[in-house]
């Protein structure tokens, strides 16, 4: 086909796909909403415009099926027929085949060599004399009018390009103002550098796409699966011209589906189950967006029953993802989550909609891809909500820069939460962690993760799976907005790179995926919880917590009667009854000096028997197992004594 034919021929499939999107949202609107003579013309309209392009290239398939469905609606049109669900149904099935015809049309320059014979016949049948089913009564929908006079059409390929200018805009505006020394200049350099910042937000909004793009889809399919689950359900969007990149919306496209879809299989009863329940028989699906910083915020909510954690666990225990003993320690968040474990589902039988348990966990995984984060609030017999942050654009991010072996990597500043400077590193089975506010934060060392030394001074806090984790490096910089270029086929199988950048000196900067990083140095278990939630997770035949008192003599207290691990200063020790006593939490703790206990600060471990008590330490050592009857035992190959807390507590209490 000649340039010019082709790209006529481009502008028609974009119309048409455009045409089929409109026609689609009008159809399940008129159903839902009623059908005014205004939006019955509408889809009259759009449906006569489909089969004139189609008769203009002569795709004769696809301008008969188009000419078969105008037959039907002129009916509507003119009154002689009601706008009912069957034949809205059928129109629908036309929209599916002009579809498959147009993906034709696109590959092979033919509209395909499928049989549409029955659908033609089926709406012919649909638009005899007699009434086929009950109109669609309901209040009139108002028509539907598109406003295109102030828009005009742009190839993609030209926007990446103007992205790419901007991107390389942004490396030399940061370069210049790295080297720029001269005070004359300054005042030059700084308007080039707002300019330059105002031009590269106009280019990003010229990819940007509202939201509604990828939610218009969404009716037909809540339509189509209620219909086939024998559910009622109504959708609610609220937020449709929140605007995302278009690389944005197109890899949330397929989580958005798979969440719409769990929702109504697995959340919303069947109208008999509601009415029982006390709720209308109609269920409520509701898609909400709003733009947060740099994020956009989109929740799902449904008025289901919500997730059950009993038979989340007892799923979980079948399908070996966790053994009972583990089950019964998970907090509530914790179980919620395990339905995006891979191979995790609650489907009784495997189905053309569920069963398989990919769906969450391909969620997770599409979402955690591009930056973004997946959390999920569910109350049983209430209804679900989850919630996706996602970045605005993937092109030019805001990042802090850091080094680590004598390598500058870049960190995207959505995943940093804070910075903070080493004190002290404890040890915990074998993890390296750091006490932060009251919590024990698990951390990795930057450079030995990436093959090199396990150095550094300066903690980066970031989140993995909703949970903290510090990345230690030798060096933080400054943050920097950078310009994201795609690595190399030789580096894209590398998990711990997101892309590289080019730094404001010149430097080749790689750009981290945390998820990468976080899942290279195993951290997939590992919670910044208080040390007895820690210790549990360790794995289940751990019972003691070592502790050293002065420089050779061990002592172990068995973990479910270990609370939390604390610090208390020295100044802080008060003597109430003989005794020495803290003020901790609202009440008075006693304590038990087991160690020297010299310095400012004491090693407290506190535990719970007939009473709360504090043992004052001079450190921990680790976690170990060990089956004993009381008196010593040997845990890590020395002689350790076991401390009796609750006998402890209950001589204080007596004394």
């Amino acid at each position: 086909m000649a340039g010019a034919d082709e790209e006529i021929l481009q502008e028609f499939l974009i119309e048409a796909k455009e045409n089929l999107d409109r026609l689609e949202r009008e159809l399940v609107a008129a159903e839902k909403g009623g059908a005014s003579p205004d939006a019955i013309a509408a889809i009259f309209r759009t449906v006569h415009t489909i089969k004139g392009t189609a008769g203009f290239f002569g795709f004769a398939r696809l301008q008969g099926l188009a000419h078969a469905a105008e037959n039907l609606l002129s009916k509507v049109r003119d009154g002689e027929l009601p706008l009912a669900v069957d034949i809205i149904s059928a129109q629908l099935a036309v929209v599916d085949a002009c579809r498959q015809m147009l993906d034709w049309v696109e590959q092979t320059g033919t509209d395909g060599d499928d049989d549409y014979t029955a659908l033609a016949h089926r709406l012919d049948a649909l638009g005899q004399a007699h009434v086929v089913a009950a109109p669609i009564s309901a209040p009139a929908a108002p028509a539907v009018h598109d406003a295109t006079e102030a828009t005009i059409r742009v190839d993609v390929a030209l926007l990446d390009r103007l992205m790419d200018l901007a991107g390389e805009l942004v490396l030399a505006r940061n370069q210049l103002v790295k080297l720029c020394g001269d005070p004359a200049l300054s005042p030059t350099v700084q308007r080039l550098d707002t300019i330059t910042s105002d031009l590269q937000d106009s280019v990003m909004k010229t990819r940007m796409q509202p939201i509604s793009g990828v939610w218009n889809k969404l009716p037909r399919v809540v339509r189509d699966l209620a219909g086939e689950l024998g559910k009622q359900i109504r959708i609610e969007l609220d937020g449709q011209d929140t605007g995302l990149d278009r690389s944005i919306l197109e890899a949330i496209k397929d989580p958005l589906t798979h969440i719409v879809r769990n929702a109504i299989d697995h959340g919303i009863e069947a109208p008999a189950e509601r009415l029982a329940h006390g709720k209308p028989a109609e269920g409520l699906l509701r898609l909400c967006a709003r733009q947060e910083g740099g994020h956009v915020i989109v929740e799902i909510s449904d008025d289901g029953h919500g997730i059950d954690p009993d038979r989340v666990r007892a799923k979980a225990i079948e399908r070996g993802l966790l053994t009972a003993e583990r089950a019964t320690r998970l907090t509530p968040g914790e179980t919620t989550a395990l339905v995006f474990a891979p191979g995790f589902s609650t489907a009784a039988t495997v189905t053309n909609v569920s069963g398989r348990g990919v769906g969450m966990d391909v969620v997770k995984t599409n979402i955690e891809r591009i930056g973004g984060a997946v959390e999920i609030d569910s109350t049983h017999g209430t209804g679900t909500t989850i919630r996706l942050k996602i970045p605005l654009t993937l092109a030019i991010i805001p990042a802090l820069i850091v080094s680590a072996d004598g390598e500058c990597y870049a960190i995207p500043q959505s995943a940093v939460v804070e910075l903070v400077r080493i004190q002290r590193i404890e040890q915990i089975s074998g993890t390296p962690v750091i006490r932060l506010r009251g919590d024990l934060l698990p951390l990795v060392y930057l450079g030995a993760v990436l093959g090199g030394k396990a150095t550094g001074a300066t903690v980066v806090v970031l989140q993995h799976h909703g949970q903290p984790f510090g990345l230690v490096v030798d060096i933080v910089h400054d943050t920097e907005e950078i310009v994201v270029k795609p690595t190399g086929k030789r580096l894209r199988s590398l998990a711990t790179y997101a892309g590289a950048t080019i730094l404001g000196d010149g430097r080749i900067a790689l750009i981290l995926d945390v998820r990468g990083i976080a899942a290279r140095a195993s951290l997939g278990s590992v919670k910044p919880r208080a040390v007895a939630q820690v210790v549990a997770e360790v794995v289940a035949a751990e019972r003691y917590l070592v502790a050293l008192i002065g420089r050779d003599r061990r002592i172990a207290v068995q973990l479910d009667q270990v609370t939390r691990l604390e610090e208390v200063a020295v100044s802080s020790v008060e003597h109430s009854a003989g005794i020495e006593v803290i003020q901790y939490r609202d009440r008075v703790l006693p304590l038990v000096r087991l160690g020297e206990a010299t310095g400012d600060l004491l090693n407290v471990i506190v535990c719970s028997g007939t009473r709360d008590v504090g043992l004052i330490v001079d450190g921990i050592v680790d976690i170990f197992e060990h089956c004993t009857d009381g008196g010593p035992a040997v845990l890590d190959g020395r002689v350790t004594d076991i401390v009796d807390v609750k006998a402890l507590a209950a001589s204080m209490e007596t004394a």
